[in-house]
């Protein structure tokens, strides 16, 4: 049992080690690394590694080596390894960052020279000698690094290098091979990538192979897919190769390049494969020629998805369909080099030749057509487009000479023809004739009215759509009715006009309209905007009705500025209810919002507000009086719905807006509270208390008897009353019902003197003062 397990341990440990690559740098030498790993041809000899460098990590771990990837996702099962950090930190799965560093670790002149760049580091170098007896050699890669980072602009911004330099021993310019395909850009992160959003746009993305996550085999955030490096060279001559990676400015995030075993070949490029994927199909009726021309070479033998093609044994080859093409050469020795290129086709665009129809406005015959409107009729397929037009088919089908302004073009003569060049994603294209034709038809439009609301100022909002079903009826059904301010921008076809238009010429203004069905012009024409006789009233009012006035009525007019009044209809609506009065002028005795809705026959209608408010005379609340005359202040609280004004002792004289009277003298007074609205007023008696500073009983009839002023009845009923001397002794208690103190005791006159008075009243309140008798 102990020894199952141990078994199935064993095995589920294999299956999970294999879910990443494998490296090694031990086993294999520099020379066995490119001599039996990398190199699989007989027509490749005197394979000689001359240098080899890498960091030195002070222990067994190098910067290259062998990979096996067997049982991964990685899409080369096997190969050799170049990386700016550890090989050991090359196997995935992606869950750190390769970083790695190493003292003294230089960087590659050659390199640098090749890619245009400076300041590399830790470069990782393997070169070798090699002789050929084909005119090419190629091999297969794949490039990876840290410095893809998903969302982040550095994508956008950094790169590590690489190279594949190579040249004749014989000379010391390298030529870097290691491009993207079609191109002279060399490959790198900057160069190859999926869009990162507010970054940058996608570049090269068809060679871009994705994104790692955590599960990939190999510790690289991105990867390309695997690339082709071609080098042209001549036969039997010695060529030196430099393969060199290195990091560039610092040694941050490390990248590799994985170079597949056996790929390094003699064999020769047939060219891009044209496939549907990489978006460069042959056309319909496109023909492809193939040379595999090669020097020294005693025979060629080509195919055609694997079959023998029956008498083709020439150096080349013309492609007329669909299909996988291959070519085997070979030799006076023993070695056989090859080509393979797939080939496919897409079919030309499906198009109809049409006419377009455009409208006239002088009837001369010559008139703007935008070409782009026949695109429907003349398009099958809404995926192709139409490129250009051209005024003769030769040019279309050489791309020579297009129609510069297509969108506005001026015919030169009745019933032209032009010639439009439509194209697919692939770049395929037909040729389709377009008829420029001419429509007669005439569309007579009557003014359109709308009533000048709000301001009655001769502009207003006209409802094109109300416009444009009134139009529908004369034009054929489903047709396309575009309204435009200006005539220019109705042959342009720009600026156009819809829904609620408010005019921006006073009273009336025309516009132009152009009625299209399907693509063609139907008919153009004009609508004069006008306005319909619209009421104008009075601004809307506030009025006053006196609450004391009721039942009597005031009139209210509905303020008709123009007009005789009996050419409109009256609506009155009262607080938002409707009510039955029909006339100019009402009268009534309720406060509230009269509402007024003046019509004119035509319909056009013009409201206004009148706000009744309520008035009435004042009610008084309270009477206040503070102080003894002549030192005392009056003060009114009244209430009431009136806006009151005051004035005291004359109902004719001087009205103030205060309620405050101040330094009154001592008696009885009226106040006269008034509306200044007119609704009446009020009478409120008051009383101001005063003691009079003498007296004179000399029997002249005038200021015969001392008493206090101003006190009401209710008070002086309870008033009490004592005179003294000056030297305290009480002479008299005065009855309030009395003409007064007389300036007598026991019957005779009491001398001139000051006297003294103590005036105590039931409220609790007393009064001391003196007075001055005079005889």
């Amino acid at each position: 049992m102990k020894n199952c397990f141990t078994v199935l341990l064993s095995l589920f440990t294999c299956l999970l080690f294999s879910q990443n690559i494998q490296v090694d740098n031990n086993t294999y030498t520099p020379q066995q690394l490119i001599e039996d790993i990398l190199i699989n041809s007989e027509c490749i000899s005197n394979v000689v590694v001359t240098n080899v460098e890498g960091g030195n990590f002070n222990g067994t771990d190098q910067s290259y080596g062998y990979f096996d990837a067997s049982g991964t996702t990685f899409p080369i099962s096997n190969g050799l390894v170049l990386s700016t950090g550890r090989l050991s930190n090359v196997p995935g799965p992606n869950t750190s960052l390769s970083d790695d560093n190493a003292s003294g670790w230089s960087g590659d002149r050659d390199l640098e020279t090749a890619l245009s760049e400076n300041n590399t580091i830790n470069a990782t170098i393997l070169e070798f000698d090699f002789q050929s007896l084909s005119n090419q050699i190629s091999f297969r890669y794949l490039f990876a690094s840290e410095e893809y980072q998903e969302g982040d602009n550095s994508t956008c911004q950094y790169s590590d290098l690489f190279g594949f330099l190579i040249r004749p021993t014989t000379s010391t310019n390298y030529t870097n091979i290691a491009l993207v395909p079609g191109t002279n850009t060399p490959v790198k992160v900057t160069t190859v990538h999926s869009g990162i959003p507010g970054a940058c746009n996608p570049i090269n993305e068809t060679f871009f192979g994705g994104w790692n996550d955590a599960s990939a085999p190999i510790n690289f955030n991105g990867q390309t897919a695997i690339l082709t490096a071609t080098a042209t060279i001549t036969p039997n001559v010695t060529y030196h190769v430099k393969l060199v990676i290195a990091d560039e400015q610092n040694y941050r995030y490390d990248s590799a390049v994985f170079l597949e075993a056996g790929s390094f070949t003699s064999d020769i490029d047939l060219g891009l494969d044209r496939l549907f994927a990489t978006r460069n199909p042959l056309c319909e009726n496109e023909t492809l020629d193939l040379d595999a021309t090669q020097t020294g070479a005693t025979g060629y033998t080509w195919f055609k998805n694997s079959l023998p093609i029956a008498g083709e044994t020439s150096p080349t080859y013309t492609v007329l369909d669909a299909g996988t093409y291959s070519v085997t050469i070979t030799y006076p020795t023993t070695c056989v080099t090859s080509g393979e290129i797939t080939v496919e086709y897409a079919t030309n665009p499906i198009i109809n030749d049409a006419t377009l129809i455009a409208c006239d406005l002088n009837q001369d015959g010559i008139t703007t057509y935008n070409l782009f409107d026949a695109q429907q009729d003349m398009v099958t397929d809404s995926r192709d487009t139409i490129t250009n037009f051209y005024l003769f088919e030769i040019d279309a089908e050489d791309e020579i000479d297009e129609i510069p302004n297509a969108a506005a073009f001026e015919n030169t003569m009745v019933l032209q023809t032009v010639f439009a060049r439509v194209e697919n994603d692939f770049g395929c294209y037909a040729v389709a004739e377009l008829l420029l034709d001419i429509s007669n038809n005439v569309v007579t439009i009557p003014p359109f009215s709308a009533c000048d609301n709000f301001l009655v100022d001769g502009f207003t909002e006209f409802d094109l759509n109300q416009l444009r079903s009134q139009i529908e009826t004369q034009v054929p059904a489903g047709s396309s009715i575009t309204f435009y301010p200006t005539e220019a921008d109705l042959q342009a076809e720009i600026n156009s006009i819809n829904g609620n238009y408010t005019n921006i010429i006073q009273d009336t203004e025309t516009i132009y309209v152009r009625i299209t069905n399907g693509s063609s012009c139907f008919a153009i024409s004009t609508v004069m905007l006008s306005m319909k006789y619209t009421p104008i009233l009075l601004e809307d009012e506030t009025t006053n009705y006196c609450l004391n006035n009721y039942p009597n009525t005031i009139p209210l007019e509905a303020g008709l500025l123009i007009g005789a009044p009996g050419d409109f209809t009256y609506q009155w609506l009262f607080n938002n209810n409707t009510i039955t009065f029909t006339t100019e002028t009402i009268n009534i005795n309720e406060t509230g919002t009269y509402t007024v809705i003046v019509t004119h026959p035509d319909g056009c209608s013009a409201t206004r507000d009148i706000i009744v408010e309520p008035k009435d005379t004042a009610f008084v609340e309270s009477v206040s009086v503070s102080g003894v005359a002549p030192n005392n202040t009056i003060n009114l609280t009244v209430s009431g719905f009136g806006d009151y004004e005051f004035a005291l002792d004359d109902s004719n004289g001087i009205y103030q807006d205060s309620n405050i009277f101040t330094n009154i003298s001592a008696g009885e007074h009226i106040a006269y509270i008034r509306d200044k609205n007119g609704c009446g007023t009020t009478k409120e008696v008051i009383y101001v208390l005063g003691f009079p500073t003498y007296f004179t009983p000399n029997g002249d009839y005038y200021n015969e008897t001392w008493m206090p002023l101003g006190v009401d009845l209710d008070f002086k009923a309870t008033m009490i009353i004592q005179i003294f001397d000056r030297y305290g002794k009480l002479l008299k208690q005065v009855s309030p019902q009395s003409q007064g103190f007389n300036g007598t005791f026991n019957g005779e006159n009491l001398p001139s003197s000051d006297y003294w008075f103590v005036v105590s009243f039931s409220n609790g309140k007393t009064y001391r003062g003196h007075f001055a008798l005079v005889r």
